[in-house]
């Protein structure tokens, strides 16, 4: 009774005093209505639990015991045949509205996702626009040609456009390459070689680190120029030759090394020793291949050479002058497998979860040896 009390106080209804024409009714008008403050899944979740409030009809309910008990069971009896088909009746009413309300709460689970990739797609088109009046006004005329390195660059004819799909908007990739700037303080100047749309020299001139960077495509440069970054189109190998030895503190190749072929990168290594001052600091983030899912990412761009395996990677960078190496794997993806109670069974999902769920990049950081 109190319980009852207290279901009356709060203003939820039972079953025997919920009126159904006044249900259908609400329902319908609120479904009409749709959603007040722009969450279809929020109205639909409370209406859905509106009819199920009303679901458990049926003339087989508890009346308790004793001579009135007795009683209400027999008349219960006697009255079936005309109670039940009104309580069919109703149950198929419910099912038919709480079918109703999980298709119209699953059709909006799709539009926000919709909604989510026309931001995406809108997003990536403001930066292809910008591109166009950058580039624009730095040409004053017909597209200006890339100067890749790479052969399979001419593969991709609008790689500005690819990358901003295939890799992400300019926040996303310079929240990804924040955490790199306390590598490098102290490191001034740094070069970023691939700079891209200039991500990485804004983050270090934020921090009052000198930089600059370089990059093969002119779109990407023409980009970076709109930012106002000190970025130069040239060739990595080019630019590095033409450098006085021991004029860099640090350097910086972000998703850059998988796209070199094995003569260009070991060159790019051994340039990058040489014009390293002692101490100087290298890092060259990659995709990790031991990583099922980021091997996904390396082959959907075109323009990637070969994958590099970890000690790969560092035993080049050695042979090339470095005197120094480290390892840091990079971006966990979520999903992992739940490890059992049985430690038998928990130490094979636990290497399952390391070969499946690898990280998805790693960076090697590479020092010069110290004077």
């Amino acid at each position: 009774m109190e319980t009852e009390k207290n279901r009356v106080a709060a203003g939820i209804s039972t079953a025997d005093d919920v009126d159904v024409v006044e249900l259908y009714e609400r329902l319908r008008e609120e479904l009409r209505r749709g959603p007040s403050d722009g969450r279809p899944g929020v109205q639909l979740a409370a209406t859905r639990a509106l009819a199920e409030r009303f679901w458990p009809v049926s003339a087989e309910r508890e009346v308790g015991g004793g001579a009135k008990g007795f009683v209400k069971r027999l008349l219960r009896k006697l009255m079936r045949w005309y109670v039940e088909p009104l309580a069919a009746d109703q149950r198929v009413f419910n099912d038919a509205v709480l079918k109703l309300l999980d298709a119209l709460s699953e059709r909006s689970d799709q539009s926000a996702a919709t909604q989510e990739q026309s931001v995406r797609l809108l997003r990536e088109l403001e930066e292809r626009l910008t591109r166009v009046e950058r580039r624009g006004r730095a040409d004053g005329g017909p597209a200006a040609v890339t100067v890749a390195a790479q052969p399979s660059a001419a593969t991709v004819p609008d790689y500005f456009a690819y990358e901003s799909r295939m890799r992400g908007s300019v926040e996303e990739i310079r929240e990804r390459q924040r955490p790199y700037v306390d590598d490098f303080r102290g490191s001034a100047p740094v070069l970023d070689i691939g700079c891209g749309r200039g991500e990485f020299v804004a983050l270090l001139h934020s921090a009052g680190i000198e930089a600059r960077g370089i990059d093969a495509d002119a779109d990407m440069v023409a980009y970076a120029h709109g930012e106002g970054l000190p970025v130069e189109q040239v060739d990595a190998i080019e630019y590095l030759s033409a450098l006085d030895e021991r004029s860099l503190g640090g350097i910086f190749m972000a998703q850059v090394v998988e796209h070199l072929p094995p003569s260009t990168l070991v060159r790019v290594l051994e340039l990058a020793a040489a014009k390293l001052r002692p101490g100087g600091l290298l890092v060259a983030e990659t995709i990790n291949p031991l990583s099922p899912i980021a091997l996904r990412n390396y082959f959907a761009d075109l323009t990637h050479a070969q994958p590099l395996v970890p000690e790969t990677l560092e035993l080049l960078a050695r042979q090339s002058g470095f005197a120094e190496s480290e390892l840091r794997f990079l971006n966990e993806p979520g999903a992992r497998l739940t490890e059992p109670e049985d430690p038998v069974i928990a130490a094979n999902v636990r290497r399952l979860n390391e070969l499946l769920f690898a990280p998805l990049d790693y960076a090697l950081l590479a020092r010069t040896a110290a004077e």
